[in-house]
């Protein structure tokens, strides 16, 4: 326990020392680049470098003060386990994944981290050694990988241009076939790792993880690896307009889908894990629309309110001895009303509720896109995506807040311990407070958008729409889909992506390996390794026989020679 309480003051310092630095890089516009060679290979090097500006310090930041607070929830979370340290020392090797990667403009260096944190997180998954865990890591760790070679792949094709640093890549004026290969590779890399469509199906099952892995990696680790690295190419994004279009569309459709079937889901970190992915796929759109700040600061709002999200769900889940059905729930703010206030907090921040830390994000996204002149289908699938978060949010809050209590027994609901309700307080003020001054940092000049009233007050009448929708969804459960058993499996599995991203994927894949299997036994098994076996065997038979019959022969012959000799000397 002494080694918990070191390693969070550790990084709690190591926070506040990031977020000074991040001021004081900001005000100066400085950037400082550490480098050491490691290996040099046709012009092009491998080198150790360390990148420190205004937002690799502040991303640091925010990791270093969220996985403090994990840890110190950790140390009462899982405070039966056995094997506690194992579980530090992996909750601390993937922040130091997380660490490298941000601090990293090279790629070969970047892909240490990206590596890591796809290993480590695997690590976390299977943590509780069951047969749901298991799969789940499966689909985790192997979903990654193909972001992995997608990276691999723009590694080997940035040989090209003599360099495997991103700052390169930034003053390029023309985009030829080379460059254009490059930037589509990292954007298929950095959707997998944030898991937008195609690849969405790993993060819902990411969550047979512990509760307070969950919180570190879909706040500020594992998923917003692909956002910041986009972030960090954007000047290539840029460029490729054509592309980016696809992309664009795909993260529209992964936050419109997220925010759907979040409405027809019941277990409670799969409506969180799916509320992540649909805010992701908010980041990647901004991103896309050309608001790199924006992004990135809707990035460190969502970091801050999902992992409170987080560890307010797992107290529940905890005290619940371990249901996780939100119809079991209810009641929660009368039975455990401190950790009730800090869950209804971050929900209120996810919708983008007035003068919480999401608000500032959220409302200046939609009031950019309602400024510029956009397409119909953009500006609709996000106005629905917006009004469908706001729907399962305000669901969540009537099942857990006013639902009737539908457990066994109220004796165990408690606040169960001020320890663990320490490690959601500050969690809770940076919530609050957090929108107001990181706007203030990242964006110096305050930004004024002149709109019309009815788009002003456009997010407003979003959240109250959502509010009646979300009430609407809480009432209907799937009786308006019970007729149609296709139709409530759709919306409730994420529009088959599961299926198809597990069972059509890996079984046609295992039938065409063992078809490969036996043709590679029938070239190379069968015809140099058992073939030969079979024919020395042969031949090792066969001369055996021999020998057996030529044994047989010479005793003959001597039998024969001493027979003629016995007649010959009886004659005499």
């Amino acid at each position: 326990m002494l080694l918990i309480n070191i390693f969070m003051m550790k990084l709690i310092l190591l926070s506040f020392i990031s977020f000074i630095s991040s001021m004081y890089f900001l005000m100066n516009n400085l950037m400082y680049f550490f480098e050491y060679n490691i290996f040099y290979l046709n012009s092009s090097n491998i080198i150790m470098v360390i990148f420190l500006d205004w937002m690799a310090m502040i991303f640091l930041s925010v990791v270093f003060f969220i996985s403090s607070f994990v840890i110190y929830y950790s140390k009462f979370y899982m405070e039966g386990d056995l094997m506690i340290n194992r579980f530090i020392f992996l909750i601390i090797m993937f922040v130091l994944s997380m660490v490298l990667l941000i601090i990293s403009p090279n790629m070969i260096s970047i892909l240490l981290g990206w590596d890591g944190l796809g290993l480590v997180s695997y690590c976390l998954v299977i943590y509780y050694q069951n047969i749901k865990s298991f799969n789940a890591g499966m689909l985790t760790v192997l979903s990654n990988r193909i972001g992995d070679v997608f990276l691999l792949i723009s590694i080997s094709w940035m040989m090209n241009f003599g360099s495997w640093s991103y700052m390169f890549y930034l003053e390029f004026m023309y985009m030829n076939y080379e460059m254009m290969l490059i930037m589509i590779f990292i954007s298929l890399a950095s959707f997998t790792k944030s898991a937008q469509i195609p690849f969405s199906s790993w993060l819902p099952a990411a969550m047979a993880a512990p509760t307070p892995v969950s919180s570190l990696v879909h706040s500020s680790t594992l998923v917003t690896a692909g956002v910041y690295l986009m972030i960090r190419f954007e000047n290539l994004l840029m460029k490729i307009e054509f592309i980016s279009k696809w992309f664009l569309l795909l993260s529209l459709l992964t936050m419109f889908m997220s925010g759907l079937n979040a409405n027809f889901e019941y277990d409670l970190k799969k409506i969180i894990a799916l509320s992540t992915l649909s805010q992701l796929g908010l980041m990647i759109s901004t991103l896309l629309l050309g608001y790199t700040n924006l992004a990135f600061f809707h990035l460190l709002m969502h970091a801050l309110f999902k992992s409170l999200m987080f560890l307010c769900a797992g107290i529940y889940i905890h005290n619940l001895m371990n249901f996780q059905d939100i119809r079991y729930m209810g009641s929660m703010s009368k039975q455990m009303p401190f950790i009730s206030l800090c869950f209804n907090f971050s929900n209120l921040a996810l919708c983008g509720f007035p003068f919480l830390s999401g608000f500032y994000s959220k409302d200046l996204i939609l009031e950019m896109i309602f400024l510029m002149n956009y397409n119909n289908l953009i500006m609709i699938m996000l106005m629905i995506s917006t009004l469908l978060t706001v729907s399962y949010t305000f669901r969540l809050i009537y099942y857990l807040m006013f639902n009737e209590f539908n457990f066994l027994s109220t004796n165990f609901l408690n606040e169960y311990s001020w320890e663990l309700n320490k490690s959601v307080i500050l969690l809770m003020m940076m919530v609050i407070i957090s929108g107001s001054i990181f706007s203030w940092i990242i964006f110096p000049v305050p930004l004024t958008v002149i709109l019309p009233f009815y788009l002003k007050i456009f997010p407003l009448i979003l959240i109250i729409m959502g509010m009646f929708l979300g009430n609407f969804f809480y009432k209907m459960n799937f009786i308006i889909l019970k007729n149609s058993m296709f139709m409530m499996l759709f919306f409730s599995m994420m529009w088959f992506l599961p299926i198809i991203s597990m069972n059509g994927m890996v079984k046609n894949i295992l039938i065409l390996s063992k078809t490969l299997f036996y043709l590679d036994n029938s070239w190379t098994e069968m015809l140099i390794g058992q073939k030969m076996i079979f024919y020395l065997k042969l031949s090792s038979s066969l001369m055996d026989m021999l020998m057996f019959y030529l044994n047989s022969l010479l005793n003959l012959f001597f039998l024969l020679i001493m027979f003629w000799w016995y007649l010959y000397f009886l004659k005499l």
